[in-house]
């Protein structure tokens, strides 16, 4: 009877923390983007996910450089080759300065550098600042918004764009 208790509480416990698993997945996708290089090829996906009042972007990227990439959202949903200039600057609808390491800063577009490991692939889940309704109103305005991927570190300091060189990989955000 004692083993019978024992393995219903394991059970039980079992439920209840894959139950607490459950809870904290998002509730709904609610945009995409492919991020391509400038010949088309394409390198990675992300989502934004919502979950309560936060958004979280989530990407996956392979067949870049090893090493530390900038990455940013960017003000316009459109990655014209070979620059992709066409995304604008960085997403900034609080007018702040740029990085976290900026007295003044830092703004939507900063996230943190994507890491691409020696097998040139990295993976990122970055909770965005501010409430979904202010961040879906910022990402999903009239011109849209971009993931733009550099060629270089971000020194998260130096605005506005954070010194991190050319733009390699670019995907426009699009709602699911």
């Amino acid at each position: 009877m004692r083993n019978r208790t024992i393995g219903s509480l394991v059970v039980f416990t079992t439920l209840v923390s894959a139950c607490a698993s459950i809870d904290s997945l998002p509730d709904e996708r609610i945009g995409e983007a492919t991020l391509r290089l400038s010949n088309g090829v394409p390198v990675g996906t992300a989502q934004l996910l919502r979950h309560g009042d936060s958004i979280r972007l989530s990407a996956v990227v392979g067949g870049l450089e090893p090493g530390l990439h900038g990455f940013h959202l960017h003000t316009v949903g459109k990655c014209i080759a070979p620059d992709f200039s066409s995304a604008g600057g960085h997403l900034n609808p609080g007018s702040k300065a740029h990085g976290s390491m900026s007295p003044n800063g830092s703004h939507l577009g900063d996230l943190p550098n994507l890491e691409i490991a020696g097998n040139h692939s990295a993976t990122i889940q970055v909770d965005l600042t501010g409430s979904a309704t202010q961040v879906m109103a910022a990402i999903f305005d009239a011109d849209g918004s971009a993931i733009v991927v550099h060629a270089k570190a971000d020194d998260y300091r130096t605005d506005p764009s954070g010194d991190a060189g050319s733009r390699i990989a670019c995907g426009v955000i699009e709602a699911t």
